[in-house]
């Protein structure tokens, strides 16, 4: 196994290398690089096959998302489908794929003729079109409607016919979630202003209000409001915590903390318009601000960032902002269709986290008050979409623009202040709850590795370790997951939409690995080694008889009905597309599933599909991300190379159903311009990156340090995904992650690429990405002190060994124990700490001769299973372990013919209430002879438990009186 060591930030592995032969090709540097990538970008990429984009105009990371909803489908979030043929109306705010609805507020629709709120306006895609900054489209009605932005405000030149009722629809009823409330005043005859309250993200109840100000440039000859029925609101789910959910389609479980703005819905309410006469003057242009914060500051970010009427240069202001940022990036070579779609996906994911705060500072906490942004940043930011941006957007983000990245750290860290809580799915300035998991941690750690450091890094890493050990709610399964290591399927968890016990657990192990990244970091080496270790938590779920993460109720027992294609007991997912989530251990995961080979073929049955056929791999949701980089782990990157160019070609796509699922807040997006570049952030809290192979035949990054980093692909082409050989440096590379400081001080990274695959290249156990198994120990907690009756769980149903009771029989933490001649140590832990191992294949280190015996008891027992003894010489003994119940059920049992009982206790304890009457034991099985003349190295405990949990306290060794024959 590779050994633990400490994480050097933004560092990846370094090893020496061969390199195959292989003809030479036209050397990249000679090829020209994009001169301007926002010429590249087709906006209307991922506006069909529900990947749910939308087409209008933004700057990076704005407030303001002026773009087009369309009817009948108005997708979640992003509110534009390719397919359909009217226009409701321009939202000023979007979210691009989000998975439920949101945003959408007030959409406004120029019309003719008559009054009406509920028009509609049909379009075609020839009278249409769209760039970064801009949109425009000439409706059915005549009216030409152009669109750009700033960060906070919109810019519009509506160009009617001539007419003397030209019509703007403020359809304020119709946000995507419905509203609460509605306001339309007018200021004077060139300005309105208002606001409207709406939130309830996929039913969970937050709400948040949105004010608006929009002047004209011409005075509106008639203005007024009219009744408008609201859009109904996303009702609340109420799942059950078992539920399978579908891909893409998130839904609550359980009870969620009340919100601190309730939302209300409102069964109708008021719209407003205003008219103008258009016979002499047809064009008529309107700036609008908007802020979170009050009307007041709605006008002062539009004076502030728009305070001219030409919209030409506003317009080039916007394209010129993602010229730059996208630029960040510079790639040569490739199709047009290949620059396109990279391009693209690059802008998709650059939208998000949103700007929430005010020109003058200010924005809304989510503890419901107004605060100003920290003095050293630009910005605060809001919209965070947890469980799918930290895989890798976040690590994006922060490469690409670690201003932004840094400030959304704070942010961050400063809802944590306000609430007590990190941001887990918020919608502005309200969590909502919806997903699972821990992800502030991975985001907050990514951000750091990937070079976005000016935040308040020991206040996060404080909030980080508070949320990852004091029971709260974006961790309801803590408690579980300290005591049982693992959160069991029939567990009661209450609040904060706690479901999916078995994946939710590998999610929890995910963000302590993250935890444990940045705590090694900033050089809080305890932290590192113990976050590390609660990490390795997956093995408690590993289901060694069949090579699968599985559940498992309380008590131990495996949870009937498993299949490896049911999602019962997993998030939008199901065991073929978790099992592979442990991508800071794939060594560990590897070793446990038998070795590589093994491992390999999971590999190659789960990437059989792509797209989720059969319940395996489903490249369209985050679940599945991280496994077609893993055969970089196990000596075959070449089918790393293969797999990411296979859905690169089927997934993405330059049309507008190029994007399969939801986008989730440009997570999917950035999934591909990492596979583009031939690499990918693998292990959450670190710079390490594994590698693929480039698409283009060179791409420049400029780096947060100002180097740069550039990619070569000799030869790259759609049909040549195979990496001959690679030189770093000049010098030659031979391993299957990124160099170190690749990502800090720059460099080049060269490939030789051709159409068939070089085995032998990075295929040496020694060339594969880290992996970190930390030193995982005991897995159950099964003491606890009388007074914290709830720190110990020893059956799963909060009932525990009392210290005080095992005091009162001389057995104290470290104190020895000995029975039949063999003398064992007790654990030398508090009461309250993981004190035993529940067998499932713990590997335990032993030294020793003679003969073996087993200290503890079971569970749900008597229960059985096989121990394998290994000796210095790498032979090995097979050992029956059978334990009797710890209370031999309630008294009404006896112990087994081989149990002893080494501790007998009148009481213990159980959360909630005072002690137990019921008396328990602790037993030592009959020693087991070994073999003559051999020293045991370790003891692998039982991984075949068939029910209940087998605990074991302490194992023994020596020359204790055996019984010879029972192996």
């Amino acid at each position: 196994m590779v050994p633990f060591r400490l994480l050097s930030v933004l560092a990846a592995g370094a090893l020496a290398v061969s390199a195959a032969s292989a003809p030479v090709h036209a050397d990249p540097v000679s090829l020209a690089p994009v001169a301007d990538p926002a010429l590249l970008v087709d906006p209307f990429i991922g506006t069909s096959h529900a990947a749910d984009d939308f087409p209008g105009a933004d700057t990076p990371f704005g407030m303001v998302q002026w773009s087009p909803d369309t009817s009948p489908h108005r997708p979640d979030g992003g509110g534009y489908e390719y397919s359909d043929s009217a226009i409701t109306g321009f939202g000023l705010t979007h979210i691009a794929g989000p998975g439920c609805r949101a945003a959408g507020d007030i959409p406004v629709l120029p019309t003719v003729g008559a009054v009406d709120t509920l028009a509609t306006a049909g379009f075609s895609h020839s009278e249409e079109s769209a760039s970064p900054g801009s949109y425009t489209v000439t409706l059915d009605n005549g009216v030409k409607t152009e669109l750009t932005a700033t960060t906070r405000s919109g810019m519009a030149r509506f160009t009617f016919p001539s007419t003397s009722r030209a019509n703007l629809l403020f359809k304020l009823t119709s946000s995507e979630n419905g509203v609460t409330a509605a306001q339309f005043d007018v200021v004077n005859d060139k300005e309105v202003r208002g606001k409207v309250t709406s939130g309830n993200f996929c039913g969970e109840g937050n709400s948040y209000t949105v004010y608006y100000d929009m002047v004209f440039d011409q005075s509106f000859h008639h203005s007024g409001t009219a009744l408008a029925a609201a859009t109904p609101t996303t009702p609340r789910s109420n799942a059950s915590a078992g539920s399978p959910e579908a891909p893409n389609k998130p839904v609550l479980h359980g009870t969620l903390p009340p919100a601190p703005h309730t939302f209300v819905p409102r069964a109708s309410g008021s719209d407003g318009y205003v008219t103008f006469d258009t016979t002499t003057r047809r064009a008529v242009q309107a700036k609008v601000g908007i802020s979170y914060v009050s009307a007041a500051d709605a006008v002062g970010n539009r004076q502030a960032e728009n305070p001219g009427w030409d919209l030409a240069k506003v317009r080039g202001a916007a394209h010129d902002a993602w010229k730059s940022l996208l630029g960040r990036v510079r790639i040569a070579g490739g199709t047009p269709a290949q620059q396109t779609v990279f391009y693209t996906a690059l802008y998709h994911a650059l939208l998000h986290p949103n700007v929430i705060s005010d020109t003058n500072r200010r924005y809304p906490g989510f503890d419901g008050r107004t605060h100003t942004v920290d003095q050293g940043h630009g910005a605060a930011y809001a919209n965070y979409s947890g469980w799918d941006v930290y895989r890798s957007q976040a690590q994006l983000e922060a490469l690409v623009a670690p201003r932004a990245a840094s400030d959304t750290a704070q942010s961050m860290v400063d809802d944590y202040r306000q609430t007590g809580l990190f941001p887990k799915w918020s919608e502005n300035n309200g969590e909502t709850y919806v997903m699972v998991g821990d992800p502030a941690d991975e985001i907050i750690a990514d951000y750091y590795a990937f070079g976005a450091r000016n935040f308040d890094t020991a206040a996060a890493l404080k909030g980080m370790i508070a949320e990852a050990t004091v029971p709260n709610a974006n961790r309801p399964g803590l408690t579980y997951l300290e005591q049982l290591g693992r959160l069991p399927s029939n567990g009661k968890y209450g609040c904060c939409n706690f479901y999916g016990p078995a994946s939710t657990t590998l999610e929890y192990d995910s963000a302590d690995f993250a935890v444990s990244a940045f705590a090694g970091a900033l050089g809080h080496t305890t932290d590192q080694q113990r976050f590390a270790d609660r990490a390795q938590d997956w093995r408690n779920l590993f289901d060694f008889g069949s090579g699968f993460v599985r559940p498992r109720d309380a008590s131990g027992t495996w949870t009937s009905g498993f299949s490896p294609t049911s999602g019962k007991n997993f998030v939008e997912g199901d065991s073929w597309q978790y099992t592979p989530m442990v991508p800071f251990n794939v060594h560990g995961l590897a070793t446990a599933m038998g070795g590589d080979a093994a491992l390999a073929g999971f590999l190659d049955t789960d990437l059989s599909s792509l797209t989720g056929a059969g319940g395996h791999t489903d490249l369209g949701n985050e679940p599945s991300l991280n496994i077609p980089w893993e055969y970089d782990y196990i000596g075959r990157p070449y089918e790393t190379q293969k797999v990411v160019r296979q859905v690169q070609d089927q997934i993405w796509t330059d049309s507008p159903s190029g994007l399969a699922g939801n986008d989730d807040l440009g997570e999917m997006s950035s999934w591909y311009v990492w596979s583009a570049l031939g690499m990918y952030p693998e292990t959450p809290g670190t710079s390490d990156l594994a590698l693929g192979s480039p698409l283009f035949a060179q791409a420049v990054i400029t780096l947060p340090s100002g180097r740069t980093l550039t990619i070569d692909g000799r030869g790259a082409a759609d049909d040549a995904p195979y990496v001959q050989s690679a030189t770093w440096n000049g010098a030659e590379w031979n391993a299957a992650h990124a160099p170190d400081g690749a990502l800090s001080g720059g460099g080049t990274l060269s490939y030789v690429l051709g159409t068939s695959p070089n085995t032998s290249w990075a295929s040496a156990a020694s060339a594969a990405p880290r992996s970190y198994p930390g030193t995982p120990g005991y897995t159950d907690v099964g003491t606890s002190g009388d007074t914290a009756a709830g720190s110990g769980n020893f059956d799963g149903a909060g009932y525990s060994y009392s210290a005080h009771a095992l005091a009162g029989a001389g057995v104290t933490p470290g104190s020895k124990v000995t029975v039949n001649g063999i003398s064992f140590t007790w654990p030398a832990v508090a009461p309250g700490a993981r004190d035993n191992y529940e067998a499932n294949g713990q590997t335990v280190a032993a030294s020793g001769a003679g003969s073996i015996s087993f200290l503890g008891a079971a569970n749900n027992g008597p229960v059985f299973g096989t121990a394998t003894v290994t000796y210095t010489d790498g032979t090995t003994q097979p050992v029956t372990l059978g334990l009797s119940d710890w209370t031999l059920s309630a008294g009404a049992a006896s112990p087994l013919a081989d149990n002893t009982v080494a501790v007998t206790m009148p009481y213990r304890n159980h959360a909630g209430t005072a002690s137990d009457g019921t008396r328990t034991y602790v037993f030592a099985t009959t020693p087991v002879a070994l073999s003559p003349g051999k020293t045991v190295s370790s003891v692998r405990l039982p991984s075949d438990v068939a029910a209940g949990g087998l605990h074991v306290f302490a194992i023994g060794l020596g020359s204790g009186s055996a019984a010879p024959g029972r192996s």
